[in-house]
């Protein structure tokens, strides 16, 4: 019998995550998992009560064409990312990892070249989780080690996007 990697495994159950998405541009799932255990799950939708874009049937930066990585505060979704770091205790995520999958709306490809954008990476640094490893295709993935972000901060060199 062929047991499928961890990583693996992991990032299976952040794509059924990310099913229950509501953005009509790109869909992502997250969990964090600490000592092989799943601390939090969180997946991209608009804040509690308010209407999700799938709602309204329209994305304001889709509709205007913005490109991806920028302009975020148009956006009406809580990233999943987010929604994962929100729904767990610091002390749950020092030195976890987050698990990140990201499907195209329209066509459900993977996202290409998926990382956390610059607001996600801020918090999951101050969360203290450890690495980001993200979904390329069903079976390879590229593992982000945080400590990298903290060393190289593109926010000083005004870099946008992902």
């Amino acid at each position: 019998m062929v047991r499928i990697d961890k990583d693996n495994y992991y990032l299976d159950i952040a794509e059924t995550v990310l099913e229950r998405g509501t953005c009509i541009r790109r869909n992502f799932g997250a969990i964090i998992v600490n000592n092989d255990q799943i601390i939090s799950t969180g997946y991209v939708g608009a804040p509690r009560g308010r209407k999700n874009c799938c709602d309204l049937g329209y994305c304001l930066r889709e509709k205007n064409n913005i490109p991806r990585g920028e302009r975020y505060e148009l956006c009406r979704s809580v990233h999943a990312e987010a929604n994962a770091i929100i729904h767990a205790s610091r002390e749950q995520m020092i030195g976890s990892s987050l698990y990140l999958v990201g499907k195209e709306f329209t066509t459900k490809n993977y996202v290409k070249d998926a990382c956390c954008c610059s607001m996600c990476k801020r918090m999951v640094i101050n969360a203290g989780i450890r690495r980001v490893v993200v979904r390329n295709d069903k079976e390879n993935f590229t593992i982000y080690n945080v400590e990298d972000w903290i060393i190289n901060d593109e926010s000083l060199d005004g870099a946008l996007g992902y």
